[in-house]
């Protein structure tokens, strides 16, 4: 149940329950506002506890909501709302438009919409994060999954507020590293290859100011576009829940090749050679900028950093 309007789902079986007994329940609590909120009343007196679900988004918030859908938790996406006051969930189209394009990977793959993997591209030394269906951000340097999963403030509250303590979720604030700000890519098209069971996404850059970077390494900037490949797979939900794997497949002079799926299940370690004297962000990023990417890894998704090595991981998303 998402309180305020973002919906509610109930079992038949409680439905038929509630069906005998509804119109005598909602008479009792003439002081609560709202459907959603006498159900629960009822469904109380049958003594049914509410289950919490996280893909369920009442979203009483302003502004634009890329920070939360971005870094969608491990959940399907069951509903949206308020969207009437929010900015367009892709720039510059009408909320219609937005919501007819987000509808085209909806219908390839519902399962996997909205679902964020984590991976790093060992050659240009940058962290990439797919929201798939959605959109694609590349940063600089190495950003732990534990930080990339956690919701950018991007939006403010709905009493217009830049004010974080009353979320029921962790937050992050928006990179103020002029390096670290990412650069994000909008799904502009999606098709599936019926004969390989296979979608093909493609998200071009959302160009907007970039400030000076002086970091000496590789230009996400000269990319103005990310393909992806991802299998279909309506059984996502069946399995405990776990983050898709995602892997860098290439990247050309203009492009970059992505693709994604389930993790692989071998996971290990690589110590890498340098000594971390402080793990605060700077010297991590110089260091895993200098060393990791000189490992081969096959899927480089996982990053644990101690005080005296940095791990290096990989297999698990």
């Amino acid at each position: 149940m998402a309180y305020g309007g973002g919906g509610f789902a109930i079992s038949y079986p409680l439905a038929k329950a509630l069906e005998k007994m509804q119109d005598r329940c909602i008479q009792r609590y003439p002081g609560l506002y709202g459907s959603d909120d006498r159900m629960q009343a009822c469904m109380a007196e049958l003594g049914v506890p509410l289950t919490k679900e996280l893909g369920f988004h009442q979203y009483d918030v302003y502004g634009n909501l890329f920070g939360l859908l971005a870094a969608h938790p491990v959940t399907p996406l069951v509903s949206l709302h308020h969207l009437d006051v929010v900015e367009p969930v892709f720039p510059n189209i009408t909320r219609v438009q937005a919501l007819q394009r987000l509808k085209i990977p909806m219908q390839l793959d519902s399962a996997g919409l909205m679902q964020q993997s984590i991976c790093y591209d060992k050659t240009n030394g940058w962290t990439v994060s797919v929201s798939w269906g959605f959109a694609i951000q590349i940063f600089r340097g190495v950003l732990s999954p534990r930080e990339i999963e956690m919701p950018s403030r991007t939006f403010l509250n709905w009493y217009r507020r830049a004010d974080y303590t009353a979320y029921a979720f962790n937050t992050r604030p928006v990179m103020r590293n002029p390096c670290q700000k990412p650069f994000v890519f909008y799904l502009s098209r999606a098709s599936i290859k019926s004969n390989m069971n296979l979608t093909t996404s493609e998200y071009t850059r959302h160009h907007t100011p970039q400030p000076l970077c002086k970091w000496r390494m590789a230009e996400p900037g000269d990319i103005d576009r990310v393909e992806v490949y991802k299998k279909p797979d309506p059984h996502l939900w069946d399995r405990s829940p776990r983050r898709n794997c995602c892997r860098v497949l290439s990247s050309k002079k203009k492009s970059l090749t992505i693709d994604v799926g389930i993790c692989g299940e071998v996971y290990e370690h690589i110590i890498c050679k340098e000594e971390v004297v402080s793990v605060t962000g700077s010297t991590v990023l110089g260091i895993w900028r200098k060393r990791l990417f000189n490992v081969k890894l096959k899927r480089p998704d996982v990053m644990l950093l101690s005080r005296k090595k940095v791990v290096c991981g990989v297999g698990g998303g």
